[in-house]
């Protein structure tokens, strides 16, 4: 695999993904329930989804916030965030906002109280999407980012399977170590814990 992201190859990996997705990702359904809790989005507050997919962590967010706060869902792959268009659709969503764009160069004129980057590897090892995505945050804004990582060298099988849920999912192994470490650079200390025998991680911190 490349030692930086590759759009291209992103692009055409959620392609073939986006009708399976939603099942592919049932077994972490309870790390995207933690970061959500961890992210304790409030009533009447606005949340930006960073790289939202097919809208999995939309109905858990929208419920926090409720009628009067705001959902913003940024996805940079057209066949996922469609998806996700459908999900919105059918609840009938009118605070549940979508855009289509890489995070490097997506805008949106607000300043968000809390952000999630759930399982968007590709997108966190990107200076300017990290960057252009915080520059969406108000000052003290919450932020949780989860996703893969390797777990101790020595526990073979469980790297074995970070590899291949990697290979399905993401286009660089650059960062696996500790995945959320230019977030931090730019966003100031976070706290991280392990989850899944240390083959998925949760972090937290605040906009300085």
């Amino acid at each position: 695999m490349p030692t930086q992201p590759d759009r291209h190859a992103a692009l055409e990996q959620y392609r073939r993904r986006s009708g399976v997705y939603d099942l592919e990702l049932a077994l972490f359904e309870p790390i995207r329930r933690e970061a959500i809790a961890q992210l304790a989005p409030r009533p009447g507050e606005t949340v930006i989804d960073f790289g939202c997919g097919t809208g999995l962590s939309l109905p858990l967010v929208r419920a926090a916030v409720g009628a009067k706060g705001h959902v913003v869902g940024i996805e940079q792959s057209p066949d996922m965030i469609e998806r996700a268009r459908q999900r919105v659709a059918i609840q009938r969503w009118r605070n549940v906002e979508l855009i289509c764009a890489p995070a490097e160069t997506a805008q949106w004129s607000g300043k968000a109280d809390a952000a999630l980057f759930h399982f968007t590897h590709d997108l966190l090892q990107r200076p300017e999407a990290v960057a252009n995505a915080l520059g969406m945050l108000r000052d003290g804004a919450r932020v949780v980012a989860s996703g893969l990582r390797w777990a101790p060298r020595w526990a073979l099988a469980v790297n074995a399977g970070v590899y291949l849920a990697a290979r399905r999912s993401i286009t660089t192994l650059a960062g696996l170590e500790q995945p959320w470490k230019e977030l931090e650079r730019q966003l100031g200390p976070m706290r991280s814990r392990s989850r899944l025998l240390a083959a998925v991680y949760i972090a937290h911190g605040q906009r300085r």
